[in-house]
């Protein structure tokens, strides 16, 4: 179940409140809503739908994030008198005073909103959110939404890629908050990766926030400040069940002689600075010794030296974690390590060598993990940061918003560019499954259509040019879309980002390999009802009552 607005949830609802006031819009929303004021109209009751036109990356699916945040910004919807004071500085002089009287008045007490549930499989052209209400406010929602919608579902749909890209076993570390676009864009890539299959941050205030695993050790700055053993300080350490201080140095240094024998290494090969390095952050942290071995060389320092104090630390009933790569080769440097690893187990009697773990970290993509799932390789963990966060290879989901009924007419925009049409009127989604529960269609009706029967075949137009009319069966229907605002209070418990998590995943697991595919996915069907077909058609000829529709570009 889903968790109740709860001391974690209220934080992220003031933090939220913070980052996305009514303010953070284009300023045409105002210009519309001002002239929809002056003539009249503001209260007419219209239907927005917002969706997005392709699947990202060139893929078969996305996933649906940013609904809590679109919830708790409708919540908290309200004009300052600051905001409306700014607003009277920058409209156009002759905008009547009167307006600003009503700018301060407005709230989202009318609105209504249907949605899919945040983690859900979605495709192209499936209206994943209805939001209605009167036209000024849900016109003035517009940009908002689309903010909060679009880079948080493409993050997420990225996560999942990567996910599908490393194998259900490998963890992943998002590590993105650097390279991230500003500091919402790197709080929002926590939170939605997270959802998309990631198990771990880097970001700490994400995991204050959302409740997500957080994780991290040292950076190369660390180590390279140390240039000489002087410069570890203390130099002792008590044994993890109590006693008396040993030199800790001086135990790492001999275990370090028996290393180099062991791995035939020559010990004047060791960097003195390294040494230091990991002798004062295992002084510091000796139950979480995870350092990066490759700020000089693997194979005849960082190696050498992680080993030596791990060996110090077991025989003081320490537990070291790993090792961490950040440069290189990291399939075949993961598998020397793992080599010296298992050495150094079988010849010092040292069990606790067998579960150290390798985490990667090197401007890992998607496709260097997938190359990385094809080769030998022993990297438990893999770290990711500028591909993950910036999705690089599409830099945005293109998520719009768009009017499809006002007093109860339908409303659609044609276009010369056919894909860029939308479908008019109010809907109902549902999502058609074969007998093995996969997903096999999506299906838009109108609203006051009966929703489709199991083992009643229906027929139904696909979306897409030149597409022939089809007929189908479902094994099962379910409605894809559920209230989630009403007259402007939050209708269901908000979900945490591990409840979302769980949604994404399973919904994932649902979906058949063949529209997983990283690469030339088999596309998934969305169809149309004949209703909505023959409502489209009737609109396009200039024979339907709600003809007065949009042309533009």
């Amino acid at each position: 179940m889903a968790t109740p607005l709860n001391e974690t949830c209220a934080t992220l609802e003031r933090s939220l409140r913070e980052r996305v006031p009514p303010l953070l819009t284009d300023l045409y929303q105002f210009t519309m809503a001002y002239a929809y004021w002056r003539a009249g109209r503001h209260n007419e009751p219209a239907v927005f739908e917002l969706f997005f036109r392709d699947n990202p990356f060139g893929g078969g699916f996305s996933l649906f994030a940013g609904l809590s945040d679109c919830l708790l910004f409708l919540l908290n919807f309200r004009f300052t008198s600051e905001d409306v004071e700014y607003l009277r500085s920058v409209l156009p002089v002759d905008t009547d005073p009167d307006f600003f009287t009503y700018l301060k008045g407005l709230d989202c007490s009318a609105v209504s909103i249907s949605a899919v549930a945040e983690g859900t499989v979605v495709f192209a052209r499936v209206p994943l959110m209805e939001v209605s209400g009167p036209l000024a406010v849900v016109q003035l929602l517009e940009t908002s939404l689309l903010c909060l919608v679009n880079y948080s579902s493409l993050v997420c749909t990225n996560a999942a890629r990567f996910r599908l890209a490393a194998g259900p076993e490998r963890r992943l570390l998002e590590m993105g908050l650097r390279r991230a676009q500003g500091p919402d864009g790197g709080l929002t890539a926590s939170r939605y990766t997270h959802i998309g299959g990631f198990d771990l941050t880097s970001n700490a205030l994400a995991g204050h926030l959302f409740g997500i695993p957080v994780a991290g050790t040292m950076a190369h700055s660390y180590v390279t400040s140390f240039s000489s053993l002087e410069e570890v300080w203390p130099q002792i350490l008590a044994p993890c069940g109590g006693g008396d201080p040993i030199d800790f140095m001086c135990l790492v240094k001999g275990w370090l002689g028996h290393v180099c024998q062991l791995l035939g290494a020559k010990p004047q090969g060791v960097r003195e600075g390294e040494l230091a390095a990991f002798l004062s952050y295992a002084i510091a942290y000796p139950r979480n010794f995870l350092p990066v071995i490759d700020s000089y060389s693997v194979g005849c320092s960082g190696l050498l030296c992680f080993c030596a104090v791990a060996l110090a630390l077991c025989e003081l009933k320490y537990q070291p974690l790993g090792v961490r790569l950040d440069s290189g080769d990291l399939c075949r440097q993961s598998v020397e390590v793992r080599h010296a690893f298992r050495e150094c187990s079988k010849r010092f009697s040292v069990p606790a060598f067998e579960s150290f773990i390798i985490v990667g970290t090197n401007s890992v993509s998607e496709q260097s993990l997938v190359e990385l799932s094809k080769r030998d390789n022993e990297i438990d963990v893999v770290g990711v940061g500028t591909h993950l966060v910036t999705c690089t290879s599409q830099p945005s989901l293109g998520c719009v918003y768009k009017l499809v009924e006002v007093c109860g007419r339908p409303r659609m925009k044609l276009s010369e560019d056919p894909e860029k049409s939308t479908l008019p009127g109010r809907k109902a989604i549902y999502r058609l499954l074969d007998t093995e529960g996969h997903p096999q269609m999506d299906l838009i009706c109108l609203s006051e259509e009966p929703a489709p029967k199991v083992g009643v075949p229906l027929n139904c137009h696909p979306l897409g040019l030149d597409k022939a009319a089809l007929s189908i069966m479902p094994a099962k229907v379910t409605s894809l879309r559920s209230d989630v605002f009403s007259y402007g209070k939050i209708t269901l418990p908000l979900c945490s980002a591990t409840e979302s998590r769980v949604c994404a995943q399973s919904s994932l697991q649902a979906l058949y390999p063949h529209h997983k595919r990283l690469q030339e996915p088999e596309p998934y069907r969305v169809a149309v009802s004949e209703r909505v077909h023959s409502l489209v058609s009737d609109i396009k000829m200039g024979n339907s009552k709600g003809s007065n529709f949009l042309l533009s570009n």
